[in-house]
């Protein structure tokens, strides 16, 4: 059993002693989850060290038949994308579980079963990760979809069983679609390189290209469903306003990435004529979501509404370097993958700490907290700073390594995506000067600052925030290669510098 088999496992095994609790014994269920979380981060963190930077290809690789019948295998590997990934989501799970320690209070079902689900989700989270069978992949990336249904439905606010049924229906629909691709895919191998769902053999079969279009739109509509990308997004901002804190943060911090994962891990690796046939519109469709999630943002009343909108703009950018076909695009968005995924865990956590206090969401209501409770303040202020790619954090690098390599393939695509850091600032400046800054709101005079528990669960998300924001070279020394190999094995090379007549760069 490989070491990635036994990080996947982990959580699973957490959830099995969990469900031997009794469901009174609620701070001990607690404490178990929390030490169940952190294992595996350190885990994940062991499993980083232990990766070799400077090679492209899988590691960490594992295969074992399955379902023998079918070609089904349990095969698991890593590169750099995956891995960086597969950290970000261990190192996000104990944060959550212990800045949202209360959050299962009041739910529909007990203490216990939240956290068993959020154990589960852990392991799905890897699993879809690592997961180098296709078919697999499939399993993992339908079986999420169980945990958080359940936790939006049955621990979530307001109208949140509309927003989990809403939510599953679309992840559902992109789910039958890819399931569609695959069995296409399954048939076409069959006669060619025999009954198989590996992506090594997959990637080297010869689709004529009108089948290989269908087949790639199976793909990625799944994938901009689960982005979200527009036109694909409406059930997100629902979604996002009615789960917990916790929650908001795994499903766009984590789950949400999956979908980006996957149009490179399988749209670009398995179909790459239909890449090229459909990156002009992709690319349109990304500039959309910029703006269009930037605008929809600067309106919002709702704060928890406000963050789900600006995803959508992220995830705008995260798409459009992914299909910009450079390498430093295709860094740059794994790198912002990551970096959204601390930048939103920041936005959601403290913004849920405010609301928990005020009884309210709507920013209008937190006038004058700069005065009342400094340390959640200036929180929320430093991750709304690095949503909108703020120089010295860690957002900033990699938007602009997105920015600089769209612009060398697609210059006008990365000069209208441009606006959307004008836009940015608006819909970040706007919400943090009504909310902190100002007079104090009526109602928010004896508001609490952050607790010793609450300080400890934000500090490793800012500290990686700053970190970043100076040094990123830890992570892109791991993407990199990743990233060109894959480049390279589209047949693409990056676009070479222009000379002037005076020997000037370009």
């Amino acid at each position: 059993m490989s070491f990635l088999t036994v990080l996947v496992l982990l959580p699973l095994v957490g959830a099995a002693l969990i469900a031997t609790v009794n469901k009174e014994k609620e701070d001990a269920i607690k404490k178990m989850a929390f030490l169940t979380t952190l294992i595996v981060a350190v885990a994940g963190i062991a499993l980083a060290l232990q990766f070799d930077r400077g090679d492209a290809g899988l590691q960490f690789v594992e295969k074992r038949s399955w379902i023998p019948a079918f070609g089904i295998n349990y095969a698991v590997g890593i590169d750099g994308i995956a891995l960086v990934l597969i950290l970000m989501s261990v190192i996000l799970a104990p944060i959550v579980v212990l800045a949202g320690w209360n959050e299962a209070t009041g739910g529909r079902w007990s203490v216990k079963t939240f956290y068993i689900l959020i154990l589960v989700l852990e392991t799905m989270m890897i699993g879809v990760f690592a997961a180098t069978d296709v078919f697999l992949f499939y399993v993992f990336f339908e079986a999420m979809l169980v945990p958080v249904y359940f936790l939006i439905g049955g621990y979530g606010t307001g109208e949140r069983s509309q927003a989990a049924v809403k939510f599953l229906l679309y992840s559902l629909l992109g789910g039958l679609l890819m399931l569609a691709s695959i069995i296409g895919l399954y048939v076409i191998a069959g006669s060619q390189v025999g009954r198989t769902f590996d992506i090594g053999a997959l990637s080297t079969l010869q689709i004529s290209p009108s089948t290989q279009n269908w087949l790639f739109l199976g793909f990625f509509i799944a994938f901009a469903i689960k982005a979200p990308l527009w036109p694909f997004h409406t059930w997100l901002p629902d979604a996002a306003n009615s789960a917990t804190p916790g929650t908001s943060v795994l499903l766009l911090g984590v789950l949400d990435k999956v979908g980006t994962f996957g149009m490179i891990r399988y749209c670009l690796t398995l179909f790459p004529d239909a890449t090229k046939t459909f990156t002009p519109v992709i690319l349109v469709l990304s500039v959309i979501s910029i703006i269009y999630g930037a605008f929809l943002a600067i309106g919002q009343r709702d704060i928890k509404r406000l963050i789900a909108f600006t995803s959508i703009s992220h995830f705008g950018f995260i798409t459009m370097g992914i299909f910009a076909m450079t390498s430093q695009g295709h860094s740059g968005a794994t790198l912002y993958m990551f970096n959204h995924g601390f930048s939103t865990a920041a936005l959601f956590l403290v913004a849920g700490w405010m609301a928990s206090r005020r009884g309210s969401s709507t920013i209008s209501d937190f006038g004058g907290l700069q005065r009342v409770t400094p340390i959640m303040a200036w929180s929320f202020f430093l991750a709304g700073m690095s949503s909108l790619a703020l120089p010295g954090l860690s957002s900033f690098v990699s938007e602009f390594l997105v920015l600089v390599g769209t612009y060398t393939r697609y210059p006008v695509a990365a000069i209208i995506a441009t606006f959307g850091i004008v836009l940015a600032a608006l819909y970040i400046l706007i919400p943090v000067q009504k909310a902190l800054h100002g007079p104090t709101t009526p109602g928010n005079e004896n508001l609490p600052d952050l607790n010793i528990r609450e300080k400890v669960a934000i500090a490793p998300v800012m500290a990686i925030i700053i970190a970043l924001g100076f040094f990123p070279a830890p992570l892109l020394n791991v993407i990199n290669p990743a990233a060109e190999a894959t480049i390279s094995a589209l047949g693409f090379s990056d676009p070479a510098p222009t000379i002037d007549s005076v020997g000037e760069h370009k």
